[in-house]
């Protein structure tokens, strides 16, 4: 059920956010369905290669692909004025999605028995994958790059899957939680990782 539930809010939380940074962009309507599907499933793609999942897998999710279409139409038929407030919300999207689809990565990199390790890039690639291809052919610098705390959040989600620390339904709903909250919670207090300049003189 879980399994469901996060892949369910994962896709629909990316695929409204790579609709809006393609409107953003001054996109055209396909333009729109491309970057918000690829947005949805870009990560869950990342990770199916590098666990060595047939790359066919990826069209067997044809309910998500529909909740991704659905939710880019939707999204795209807002009125404008609305869509003004998306730098307000967005963010509150794109962090559901990478919490979502964080815990998703590592649920099922520990039902593939996986080492520790792939647990938490599975959950790295998985919730932060999505989000890198899009902010790329939207031209811009993704956000796992910049100063804010971004995937580590994804990062530490895996790690505490894969120590078995969350487990069961209502504890993975909890982690989903705590990851969205401390992802908003970098935002707006500005959280930041320990970061170096170079100087050119």
């Amino acid at each position: 059920m879980a399994w469901d539930v996060f892949s369910f809010i994962g896709t629909f939380a990316f695929a409204i956010s790579g609709a809006i940074i393609a409107m953003e962009e001054e996109y055209d309507l396909f333009g729109v369905y491309i970057l918000g599907v690829v947005t949805a499933f870009g990560g869950g793609a990342l990770r199916n290669l590098l666990i060595g999942m047939p790359s066919t897998a990826l069209w067997e999710q044809g309910f998500l692909f529909q909740v991704a279409i659905a939710s880019i139409t939707v999204i795209f038929l807002f009125p404008n004025n609305l869509l003004l407030h998306w730098e307000r919300w967005g963010t509150y999207f794109d962090a559901v999605g990478l919490s979502a689809f964080a815990i998703q990565g590592a649920m099922f990199a520990v039902q593939l028995e996986l080492p520790l390790s792939a647990v938490i890039v599975a959950a790295l690639l998985t919730g932060a994958g999505g989000g890198i291809i899009r902010d790329l052919l939207a031209g811009r610098r993704p956000l796992v790059f910049k100063r804010e705390i971004y995937a580590v959040w994804a990062a530490g989600g895996g790690l505490l899957i894969g120590l078995g620390i969350f487990k069961g339904d209502l504890a993975l709903y909890l982690l989903l939680v705590l990851i969205t909250s401390l992802r908003i919670l970098s935002l707006i207090f500005h959280w930041k990782l320990p970061f170096r300049t170079i100087v050119k003189k």
